[in-house]
Formats: structure tokens, sequence, C-alpha cells
């Protein structure tokens, strides 16, 4: 199993009469440190390794790519810009917000467009038929439930990053040697 993590710059670490203190740096697509796994009792090279922010700086808007893979779950990495298309899958997925602001729109479904099991997104293809859901707005550190057999579209004013807990599915890609450090 080859697993990918996403980045966060190293704690800095000061100490102020006799009391340590910590201040967590946080990555962006503006500001990320390339290279870098902070290990608290282990060795860097049994770990192969990659900086999201560095994927998604790189990558397509909502191209879906695989930085983490448990047998069949991944965790993808999407650059937010602009407006997605419309997407669903028959299981819960987990969007992540990293950097910037996103709005997810949703909406049940009146028909499940893929099957029961079949794994990962796909795209609707045009509008989606069925009941508005909501709409939620989402800043860095929030979550948000993507439904299983509800559409959803990711918008984003400015680049962003979404993290996205799923399935490996046939829209999800998988760039192991060109986003890796060992």
């Amino acid at each position: 199993m080859r697993e990918c993590v996403g980045h966060q710059a190293p704690k800095s670490l000061e100490t102020i009469g006799g009391q340590v203190s910590y201040t967590t740096e946080f990555g962006s697509l503006e500001s990320y440190r390339k290279g870098f796994i902070e290990l608290i009792d282990d060795d860097a090279k049994h770990y192969a390794f990659s900086n999201m922010f560095e994927v998604a700086s790189a990558s397509k808007p909502y191209e879906k790519v695989a930085v983490g893979k448990n047998m069949q779950y991944v965790l993808e990495v999407l650059r937010a810009e602009g407006a997605s298309e419309w997407r669903t899958a028959s299981h819960d997925e987990f969007a992540l917000v990293m950097d910037g602001t996103i709005v997810v729109d949703l909406v049940k479904l009146d028909t499940p467009i893929r099957p029961e099991g079949e794994p990962g997104s796909v795209a609707v293809g045009g509008e989606p038929a069925g009941k508005k859901m909501g709409r939620v707005t989402a800043g860095r550190g929030h979550m948000v439930l993507l439904p299983a057999n509800a559409a959803y579209r990711f918008t984003s004013d400015r680049p962003g990053v979404i993290l996205l807990q799923t399935i490996l599915g046939p829209d999800t890609v998988e760039r192991w040697g060109e986003i890796c450090l060992t």
C-alpha cells in the first residue's frame, strides 16, 4: 500500500519563561512547504508523502487526484475554482475544506444515477432532477456530508482546496509516481 498524506507546515517551537509554546502554521495554495513531514517517533523513509496544496496547485479545477489510499477507500484532493459539474455517488462522501470558502449545493435525486454499491462518484450530466436539499457555505476546517444518492456541486469564487473522503471510482486520478516523495 502506498500512502500520500497532506501537509501542514511544522509547528514552530519557542520557549518563553521556561514554558514551551507551539505555533501551528497552516499550509494553503499560496503558502506551503514542499518536501517536509513532521514525525514524532519514526523515520521519514518509511513513508511516501505528497503535499495536498502542491497537488491542488498543479491540478485542473475539480480534478479528483488520489493522495491517500487504503484498499478501496481514497482521499482525493480537488482544486476548487469556479463551479464544478454536478456529481453523485451511491455512498456517502465527506468534503473537508482545507483552503478557501466553498459553497456546496445539494439535491436529493428523484432517481439514483449510480447503482447501489457502485464505487466512486460520477458526473450527473446537466441539471439534476430532484428536490433541493439546501446549500452549505464551508470555510477552512469545515466538513460537509455529501449524502448517498444526492447530487452535489461545489462553487468557489477564488481557488481553494477540498480533501474528499470517498471510494476509488472511475474518475479518481492516480498519479503516485508524480506526486509522492519517498
